[in-house]
This record gives C-alpha cells, sequence and structure tokens, in this order.
C-alpha cells in the first residue's frame, strides 16, 4: 500500500533527517510521534496527515516531541493548540502532551498563547510517559494472549461476545466478532508471531463504541491488496482481501508500528441509520 495510505502509520519522509514517526505503546495505548527536520509546508502536511490518523485510533493519548523540530519562527504552534483542542473534545478525551525545551521560540509562543489551559508541556519524553500512564489507565478492557494459529479466532469471538455482553453493546456484536476474527487470521498467517488482543469500550450511551487492537511481532505494516479481476477476485484466502472485509465493517481502522512489532485496530460504532 502506498505511504500516503489512509489506513497506515510509518515513516513519513524519504529521510531520517525530515520525517514524521508514530509509534504506539500496546500497553498504555499512548502514541508517541516524533517529528525531526525544518518545518515548512511538506513538513506541516505530513504531521497533519499522521496527526489525523493518531486522532482516528482514538488512543488513551498521544505525546508530541519537537526536540528535532527546527521551527525558529514558531510557526507550527496553532498545529499543537489545534491537536490538544481536538483531543480534548473526544469522548472520552485524549491526554496530549508536547515535549520540547523551554526556551526556545516555539515554546514561549505556546506560553503567550495560553498554551497552559489546552495543552501540558514537557522537558522530556520520560516525563510525558510517566504523567499520561498516571493519568488515564485503560481500567475498562479486556486482554487476550493468542497463539499464531488461525484457529484462535474462535477465541477472539468469544472474547467479543464477552465483551459486548459485558458493556451493553449488543448491536455491535456480529461486526465485532467479523473483524476479530479477520485480524487475528491475518495475524497469524502473515505474522506467524504471538498475538496480543485488547478490547476496550470508547465513549457512552448513544455514541458508544467497541475497540480492537491485535499485536504481533512483526514490524511490516499491513498491504490491501486490489481485487483480481474475474470470479475468484474476491476469494478470502488471497492475501490482503480480508482486511477490505475490516474495512466495511468497521467504523474506522488502520495500523501502527509499535515497540518489538505492529497493531491493527479497529472501532466500530452504530451505524448512521441506527441513530436515527
Amino acid at each position: 500500500m502506498a505511504a500516503d495510505s489512509p489506513h497506515l502509520i510509518g515513516w513519513s519522509g524519504d529521510a531520517l533527517e525530515e520525517s514524521v514517526m508514530a509509534v504506539i505503546d500496546p500497553d498504555t495505548a499512548v502514541i508517541e510521534v516524533t517529528l525531526r527536520g525544518h518545518w515548512d509546508r511538506r513538513l506541516s502536511w505530513r504531521a497533519r496527515a499522521v496527526l489525523d490518523k493518531c486522532l482516528a485510533e482514538h488512543p488513551t493519548g498521544m505525546i508530541v516531541d519537537l526536540h528535532r523540530l527546527s521551527d525558529p519562527h514558531a510557526v507550527s504552534a496553532p498545529l499543537w493548540l489545534t491537536l490538544c483542542a481536538q483531543g480534548a473534545a473526544l469522548q472520552p478525551p485524549i491526554a496530549i502532551g508536547v515535549c520540547l525545551p523551554a526556551p526556545i521560540s516555539l515554546a514561549r509562543r505556546l506560553r503567550r498563547l495560553g498554551a497552559r489551559d489546552w495543552l501540558v508541556m514537557y522537558a522530556s519524553v520520560a516525563q510525558a510517559r510517566t504523567a499520561l500512564a498516571h493519568r488515564r489507565p485503560l481500567v475498562d478492557r479486556m486482554h487476550l494472549a493468542l497463539p499464531p494459529d488461525p484457529a484462535a479466532a474462535a477465541l477472539a469471538r468469544s472474547l467479543i461476545s464477552d465483551a459486548c455482553q459485558g458493556w451493553d453493546l449488543p448491536h455491535l456484536l456480529q461486526r465485532g466478532r467479523l473483524v476479530a476474527s479477520e485480524l487475528v487470521v491475518n495475524a497469524a498467517e502473515h505474522a506467524g508471531t504471538d498475538i496480543e488482543m485488547i478490547v476496550s469500550p470508547r465513549g457512552q450511551g448513544a455514541t458508544a463504541a467497541l475497540h480492537l487492537a491485535v499485536y504481533d511481532g512483526d514490524p511490516a505494516l499491513p498491504r490491501v491488496r486490489d481485487p483480481v479481476p474475474g470470479p475468484l477476485g474476491m476469494s478470502l484466502t488471497d492475501r490482503g482481501l480480508g482486511l477490505r472485509i475490516v474495512g466495511a465493517a468497521a467504523s474506522a481502522w488502520g495500523a501502527l508500528p509499535a515497540r518489538g512489532g505492529k497493531l491493527v485496530w479497529a472501532i466500530l460504532r452504530n451505524r448512521p441509520e441506527a441513530l436515527s
């Protein structure tokens, strides 16, 4: 899949000196975004694209590391304020920390713009990790360790049944079981490593959603293939076509690099017609 895929996040940029990277911690569901290079139109576009994808994943928190960003005129300041406002507007809200040296012009401009009311600035990523880990841990979640066997999809479906029953989300049961099965089978067949599945609720009431995350030890992000023309073009055994089922059943899905592998996630919400 192309680097500008709406589903996948990896390195954005041809060189390490000018890039945007996002990595998720499966244990805390906190995404760390690192920017490198001189702030210009190209890097701004890349940063906005990656941040939008991160917000769509609805993590528990985000850490934005700007230590390697060169922005002497603090042009990027409005983006970080907007990011925090967007995170605060989600249900549940996303805790966001921005890491940068206090003396630089960007930090001074953020303080002048009233950043203390919108986002919290940290001197280091380590400080932000500690603060966000203690601020909003994932309390409501179900965790399942699975072997790299397609038959493990049955256990994943059972976990979804328990989650939908426990969190009063029966309307998401069938789609949740379908998505969980596809993600686990994909991980088992193409990663071949131990698998972890984490299920958690998002939001409340009519807007409540189900968040599924499947972690494996293969860092290669999944690829979505175009169907081959002909009667067998949509065979589910074709590599990569199962993710089209995920895309059709889920409200949003994507993949993120993670430490020691990758995480593929999906969010299931009420269909619009169910809310009318």
